[in-house]
């Protein structure tokens, strides 16, 4: 027993070391086989490609080091010796990528080559040196939070960040879990090597990389709501949304990809020897009941060689605040889901519980995979009442950068919402909607700022974007933009016609009251509040980005939001008056006009009149609707 107790992963012994049963076996193979339908694998013809493009990545990184040593005159055998290496991470490290995923590559290279250097060299290199063709698009974004490269090679997306260490030399069996391997460091190449460093603790730190991966994929299935990909209900020519609950991304207060990946990693401790099904249900039913705000740890919280503030709510006050903690492996430990909110706690703790009763259901069979993975219901059955949030601009880039400002700060109105003592919960949907408006006068556009869809392209699809993920809006997503080049786009381009285009993307709240009988809910004062913060974002422009929040009943969100085999809520029907008990003509227009006012939650329009006066210095007046 002391010897089982001397292998175990985790800061408490397992829970269970049974071995699987027959039904549990026979539980996993149905749920590989759901994934398999579920399009969560890609080919194997794919993955080759993937191993391959890292390959020639790996060859490019040696050649830009002696590229770049060559042009500093250093001696041949410092050079030969210099070396430079790449390492993954995120969901193709954790071996969970599937069809369309990208790969997150750091390339780490010697203390001789510097950032600037990547920049200036390495895009080069990579023309040069990649088959004719195999390079679709790439951007570089020097200025970006953490500096990236992305481009397309040979089909796959790449996502190349860089980092520099403090050694004359990186050798191909470099392991960068060596804490004095940060020494040296700044800022931004510690926020480099995180991604990497963290992944391959979370991995050592799991007994069966096999078990965590199926439940992972499962798990990851359950939480998300499709990638980039265009949404169903605007004239029928959009492609299928993935299943999901909707529950998945830290810009907008939800779990992201690594702490998702680190609570089933706990979990897989507590169970070591449990399959894949098993470890998913016991996910659902340990987290449902997890007694936040205690962190989920994999390891004990260890000290390092740097300066560097580590999560400890004893010595940081504002790490006390923080309602669902999980905590990276490693050196320094961070808490990642720093950004939850009172009301995702609540949604995400909600939908724990119907993943656990289904799988429950599962096991009895009573239920399928499938049924684990519907998709959410935020627009169909979630709400009865939306806030919509609508940030528009003139061109592409500013309204790339302007996005990532206003979709960045959408968890902030949550949690001011969170303050009104009438509002039970404010429920931000994960993603945002792009869309893509045309115009020919100036009724027209100012109809679109203020978040009209009558002028609506119909020749481009909407579709959902993910806060942050584009790197040009992850820069948006930044209060320093000192070095950002900030589109000016004061002029409106015109075409031939005298049609103007205008970008669109919308964030959707749905609110959740606290008592049923609420008459009036003015929430003016928190939405002007947040609107001047999102103004005061160092890149905007006030005759280029553009800022609306309006509120919107079930029944008239846009068709667009809704799947193909979803409907629109319906407009409560009004109870008709027999001719006797008729009201009088007077009495019902006085009643109409006090309705506007006063009817249940109504009273959301008057946040508008709020907004009336800096809107106008815009020019664009709110839609009163």
């Amino acid at each position: 027993m002391a010897a089982i107790a001397s292998r175990y992963k985790g800061v408490t012994p397992p829970i269970s070391t049974t071995l699987p049963t027959a039904a549990e076996l026979k539980a996993n193979d149905d749920l590989i086989e759901e994934l398999k339908s579920q399009n969560n694998f890609e080919g194997t013809e794919v993955t080759e490609r993937r191993k391959k493009t890292l390959q020639l990545l790996q060859k490019i990184t040696l050649e830009f080091v002696k590229v770049v040593l060559t042009k500093k005159n250093k001696p041949q055998s410092f050079i030969n010796a210099a070396g430079g290496k790449i390492f993954t991470f995120g969901s193709y490290r954790l071996g969970v990528y599937g069809p369309g995923s990208d790969i997150d590559t750091l390339v780490v290279v010697p203390k001789d080559v510097y950032r600037e250097d990547f920049f200036e060299h390495f895009p080069t290199l990579l023309e040069k040196m990649a088959p004719p063709g195999a390079i679709v698009e790439m951007t570089p974004v020097p200025d970006a939070f953490v500096p990236i490269i992305t481009l397309e090679l040979s089909g796959i997306e790449i996502d190349l960040i860089f980092a520099r260490l403090a050694v004359s030399s990186v050798p191909l069996n470099l392991d960068l879990r060596d804490n004095n391997l940060l020494r040296g460091l700044d800022e931004r190449e510690l926020r480099s090597v995180n991604g990497t460093r963290v992944t391959d603790e979370l991995l050592d730190l799991v007994p069966q990389p096999k078990t965590f991966r199926t439940a992972l994929r499962a798990v990851k299935l359950w939480a998300q709501s499709g990638s980039k990909y265009p949404c169903y209900g605007y004239y029928d020519m959009l492609t299928t949304p993935f299943s999901g609950r909707a529950v998945y991304g830290n810009m907008m207060a939800f779990p992201g990809g690594v702490a998702w990946a680190m609570l089933v990693a706990r979990v897989c401790q507590l169970y070591p020897q449990a399959t894949g099904s098993v470890i998913v249900g016991k996910f659902f039913r340990i987290m449902s009941k997890w007694a936040w705000p205690q962190p989920v740890v994999l390891k004990e919280i260890e000290s390092g060689p740097l300066q560097v503030r580590i999560w400890n709510p004893k010595i940081y006050p504002g790490d006390r605040y923080h309602l669902m903690p999980i905590i990276t492996p490693a050196y320094p430990s961070m808490c990642a889901t720093h950004n939850i909110t009172l009301s995702t706690k609540k949604i995400i703790t909600r939908e724990l519980e119907r993943g656990g009763d289904i799988v429950d259901k599962i096991f009895t069979h009573q239920l399928e995979w499938k049924d684990l993975f519907s998709r959410h219901s935020f627009f169909t059955q979630g709400y009865k009442y939306y806030l919509g949030i609508n940030s528009a601009s003139s061109s592409k880039g500013a309204q790339l950068l302007w996005q990532g400002c206003v979709g960045s700060k959408v968890r902030h109105l949550v949690g001011q919402l969170e303050s009104d003592e009438l509002i039970d919960i404010a429920h931000p949907f994960n993603k945002g909607f792009d869309r893509v408006h045309r115009v020919s006068n100036q009724d027209e556009r100012n109809a679109v700022l203020s978040g009209s869809l009558q002028y609506q392209a119909t020749d481009v699809a909407t579709e959902t974007t993910d806060v942050g993920k584009d790197p040009k809006q992850l820069a948006g997503t930044e209060d320093s933009l000192e070095n950002v080049a900030i589109p000016n786009d004061n002029n409106v381009v015109v075409d031939g016609d005298g049609v103007s285009t205008i970008y669109t993307t919308t964030y959707y709240i749905g609110i959740e009251l606290a008592q049923v009988q609420v008459k009036k809910l003015d929430i003016s004062r928190e939405s002007k509040s947040w609107m001047e913060s999102c103004y005061q974002w160092p890149g905007y422009q006030e005759d280029v980005n553009f800022l609306t929040v309006a509120h919107t009943r079930n029944y008239d969100l846009p068709a667009d939001v809704f799947g193909p085999d979803e409907a629109r809520p319906l407009r409560p029907t009004k109870k008709r008056t027999s001719k006797n008990n008729a009201v009088p003509k007077d009495e019902v227009s006085a009643n109409k006009k006090r309705k506007i006012g006063s009817s249940e939650t109504e009273g959301l329009a008057a946040q508008q009149n709020g907004f009336k006066r800096r809107l106008s210095e815009n020019g664009v007046p709110v839609n009163s609707s």
